[in-house]
């Protein structure tokens, strides 16, 4: 391997074809994800809009019988998140599904993560880490198996940090502009943790820039400062007229705009709670009463010390797990490297950035997996070293991580294929909201299906999710808000079939609307001929 490994583009090459190969490999086994969770649904939004030449869509007339979670219907009707994750899946839904450019965007993922650590370690370490990245991130985790947006924010940190040392060791436009297209991608992608880290990696190249030796200035300045500032210049007026055409103002980010509308809970422990909303929709009422509960109580000390073994314990379960844990164990060693003083101090100002944050997703730290798996990969480089009697026991353990690493991976593949059940449910969507829009699909005519939760619905999982053009979809899901307040929805739609579904049932239950106990509601259909049995 070590020779290999010294054919750098290469090993970065085959790092990224790799994740494509394997999770390609097995679809038959873990089949092509469906979107199951709000944020899925947001990008998916994003995407359909992107993928039809738009930058927002105008407010639906009937916005309130669509109100979505991480949506905003105004000013314009939009996802919340920056538009990085929705140009990315917008460019698989050109291509002919929006999974095939997540799948490309995991590979592109993993190869800048081995090009990055082969700027900070010998090309041998760095082929391993990129290899257990593929293992770990690439084939099970929810950045490839979903919509989220968790590789493209690593993608962007891995750039930023793979330019610094190579930059500090030769200056070349190349990595200029790999560092400011890292910049980019975490402004739009995940901007607040982006920034955090671009913050550590400017002081950096600042220092640097002080001192002895550093380059000639006039080098420095047309190599390094111009096409960066330069390029971020691009990027911000790019993403300023992104918001500008979604919010009315290019300071305003649509994040800001929903959480403004919507949620009582700020982002940050240090922000004071918003006034209390009123909502239309009692599972959206629950759900922000619940996330403005959270909030308060880790505002406290108490409850501030109660939610870090939680938050602790989610990083721990998607980015390390017990074999990636190992090299851990060589960590106080690390701390005495002097090439490691940038990535522990960055390491440590990004946990303090993340500290403040009321929530915590595995891919809030996505900027910084590259440092991750620096600090792994040294850790084992000191591993290696270790001896029990001078007998090389360092070195059995470094070589059994990635063996048992392999392992684990047949054996859940071999699981799923045998039905066995060693792990949580794997991770497929909301098959069943999947089941019924096949079934109307292939139905003639447009539907309307209104969705009606029970009283213990569990709102992280959201029904009444549409695509950019409302009107021109086969299917539209509005929210069932009782006779009255369906009088103008139905009267809007007049020419749909319209459909009743009740997702806490189980199977969930789809009828159509002449088959439910709303009678009074059938004599306001004007174009109403369906059959009274169920669809299944």
């Amino acid at each position: 391997m070590a020779q290999f490994a010294l054919r750098k583009n290469i090993s970065v090459l085959m790092i990224g074809l790799l994740p494509l190969f394997l999770r390609g490999l097995f679809i038959p086994v873990l089949g092509i994800p469906q979107p199951d969770y709000h944020d899925e649904f947001s990008y998916l939004l994003a995407a359909d809009t992107f993928a039809h030449g738009r930058v927002t869509n105008q407010p639906h007339p009937m916005w309130m019988h669509f109100e979505s979670f991480h949506i905003i219907q105004q000013p314009t009707y939009m996802s919340m998140y920056p538009p990085a994750q929705g140009l990315v899946l917008a460019v698989g839904q050109r291509s002919g599904h929006p999974w095939i450019a997540q799948l490309l965007l995991d590979g592109l993922m993993c190869a800048a993560l081995c090009w990055m650590l082969q700027g900070w370690l010998p090309p041998a370490w760095a082929l391993l880490g990129g290899f257990l990245a593929v293992l770990r991130l690439g084939i099970f985790s929810y950045w490839v198996n979903g919509y989220w947006c968790g590789s493209v924010i690593a993608l962007g940190g891995a750039l930023l940090l793979g330019a610094l040392p190579r930059l500090k060791r030769r200056v070349r436009m190349r990595d200029s502009i790999a560092m400011a297209a890292g910049l980019i991608l975490l402004a739009n992608s995940r901007p607040y943790e982006g920034f955090v880290l671009g913050i550590t990696v400017a002081a950096a190249l600042l220092a640097w820039s002080w001192s002895a030796r550093r380059p000639p200035i006039r080098i420095l300045f047309h190599h390094v400062v111009l096409p960066v500032f330069s390029l971020l210049v691009v990027g911000a007026i790019g993403t300023g007229y992104y918001y500008y055409r979604v919010t009315g103002s290019p300071f305003v980010m649509t994040y800001s705009v929903n959480r403004a509308t919507y949620a009582r809970g700020q982002y940050f422990l240090w922000q004071a709670s918003r006034p209390e909303r009123v909502y239309r929709h009692p599972a959206m009422q629950k759900f922000y009463d619940d996330e403005y509960q959270y909030f308060e109580e880790g505002r406290t000390l108490k409850g501030f010390l109660k939610h870090l073994p939680d938050k602790a314990f989610t990083f721990w379960k998607f980015y390390l797990g017990p074999f990636l844990t190992i090299p851990l164990i060589a960590f106080p060693c690390t701390l005495r490297d002097r090439r490691m003083r940038f990535p522990l101090l960055a390491g440590t100002v990004f946990l303090f950035g993340l500290a403040v944050e009321t929530f915590f997703y595995g891919h809030y730290f996505a900027p910084a997996t590259g440092l991750l798996y620096l600090f792994l990969m040294q850790g084992m480089r000191h591993l290696r070293m270790w001896q029990w009697h001078e007998k090389p026991v360092g070195r059995a353990l470094v070589r059994a991580i990635p063996v048992l690493c392999c392992a684990m991976a047949i054996l859940r593949v071999t699981a799923v294929i045998a039905h066995a059940q060693i792990e949580p449910a794997y991770p497929r969507g909301n098959l069943d909201r999947v089941n019924i829009v096949r079934s109307l699909e292939s139905l003639p005519g447009q539907h309307l299906i209104l969705v009606r939760y029970s009283k213990d619905h569990t709102p992280e999982h959201d029904w009444v999710y549409n695509h950019a053009d409302i009107d021109a979809s086969k299917i539209v899901w509005a929210w069932d808000m009782g006779e009255q307040d369906n009088r103008e929805l139905l009267q809007y739609f007049n020419t749909r079939r319209v459909w009743l579904v009740e997702p806490d049932v189980s199977p969930p239950r789809l009828s159509t609307l002449s088959n439910t106990a709303d009678k009074q509601m059938q004599n306001l259909l004007l174009n109403s001929t369906v059959a009274a049995s169920p669809v299944n």
